[in-house]
C-alpha cells in the first residue's frame, strides 16, 4: 500500500546522521539525494525520505505515496482527487528524473499532506 513517505527535520544534519547510523544497522542505505531530502532504502528504491526543514514549522504536511498497479490507477486517483477538489500539485505524468518507468500524480488532501499515487513500471507510451 505505502510506497515511500518522508518526514521533516528541524536539524538536518543530526538527522542525517541519524539516519544513517539507524538505518544503516537494519541494512538501508541512502538510495537517493533530491535537492534538500534523502531517500533511504535498499536495492536502488528509497522507500524513506528526511527533507530538510529549517525553514518550516513542526507538525508541517508531509509526503507519502500509495502503490498503482498501472498508469490507469494513478490517472484515477487524480481524476477521484480532482472531482472532490483537491489541489492539483502535479499531473499524472512520466518522472525520469527519479528513475525510468517512474509514473505519478499529485495533489493535496484536505489537512495539506503532499499525496502521491505512484506506478514504477510506465513507458514512455505512457508519459
Amino acid at each position: 500500500m505505502i510506497d515511500h513517505f518522508g518526514i521533516v527535520c528541524a536539524d538536518y544534519g543530526k538527522s542525517q546522521q541519524f539516519y544513517d547510523a539507524v538505518l544503516g544497522a537494519l541494512g538501508y542505505t541512502r538510495q537517493m539525494e533530491f535537492g534538500p531530502a534523502i531517500g533511504y532504502g535498499s536495492g536502488g528504491k528509497p522507500d524513506f525520505w528526511i527533507e530538510d526543514g529549517a525553514d518550516r514549522e513542526v507538525g508541517a504536511a508531509i509526503h507519502f505515496a500509495f502503490q498503482s498497479a498501472g498508469v490507469q490507477q494513478v490517472e484515477g486517483f487524480y481524476d477521484a482527487a480532482m472531482a472532490l477538489g483537491a489541489e492539483s500539485l502535479h499531473a499524472p505524468r512520466l518522472w525520469p528524473e527519479y528513475h525510468p518507468g517512474y509514473f505519478g500524480a499529485f495533489v493535496r488532501d484536505p489537512d495539506g499532506n503532499n499525496v502521491e499515487a505512484v506506478f514504477h513500471g510506465a513507458s514512455p507510451a505512457d508519459g
